[in-house]
């Protein structure tokens, strides 16, 4: 059984409130909630937090909350699959186990159903260790730089690309943050590296990958979600 993880703790300082903030009439966390559970590729669809007022409403999204997160993993300090592991520590003191666990970002409300059965094909497909949501990146690393104390440009681009067009250079990749799937005897295991052996990307694209932790993405989201809500 495969079990898909919703982090969503409360007490977000960038947008207050931002999991459970309305866009378009919807929690942010029910877009990702509403995905998993289309995707079809789960027995499970839990949220965890730390907060009663979120699981309330994340239940009223069609997700699981069975224990709220400890103390210890509420801090913004938090790593994102430390919380994965105490979740999956839970549910086997709890005497369910899970096969593969699926790490979704509420705040990736672009992310389609269609991308997470895309990113499970992969993980079957490739017999992946981990799969993680990449996409192209907006600006290639080639032509961005450090800028000195005194703004000057002087040695900004480096003479190996000087007079090279943009179409030429090779195309690189970022993670998004929408999609991190790993198989859980893997993600237990303390020597456990997300991109090492074994990883695969899923390729996402830049319109689906909005990752909201400003007013600006919150605002670029909600016209992004408008645009395809008229093309479908």
């Amino acid at each position: 059984m495969n079990l898909a993880i919703i982090p969503a703790r409360s007490g977000s300082k960038g947008v207050i409130d931002k999991n459970i903030r309305e866009l378009n009439g919807k929690p942010l966390m029910g877009y990702s909630i509403e995905a998993a559970i289309k995707s079809g590729c789960f027995g499970e669809v839990m949220v965890s937090t730390d907060s009663k007022e979120y699981a309330d409403i994340a239940v009223a999204c069609g997700a699981k909350v069975p224990f709220l997160r400890s103390l210890e993993n509420s801090s913004e300090y938090a790593a994102s699959w430390e919380v994965a592991r105490e979740v999956l520590n839970r549910y086997q003191e709890q005497g369910v186990r899970f096969d593969m666990a699926a790490l979704l970002q509420p705040t990736s409300p672009l992310r389609t159903a269609e991308d997470i059965v895309g990113a499970y094909e992969i993980y079957k497909e490739k017999c992946a260790s981990s799969v993680v949501s990449v996409c192209e990146m907006e600006t290639s690393p080639l032509i961005c730089n450090t800028l000195r104390e005194d703004n000057s440009l002087e040695g900004f681009i480096s003479q190996e690309i000087k007079g090279k067009r943009r179409q030429d250079f090779p195309q690189y990749y970022r993670l998004n943050g929408a999609i991190y799937m790993c198989r859980v005897d893997y993600s237990l295991d303390a020597r456990f590296e997300l991109y090492g052996r074994g990883s695969y990307a899923y390729i996402m694209s830049r319109e689906r990958s909005v990752d909201i932790d400003t007013e600006y993405e919150i605002f670029l989201a909600e016209q992004l979600l408008k645009y395809f809500l008229c093309k479908s």
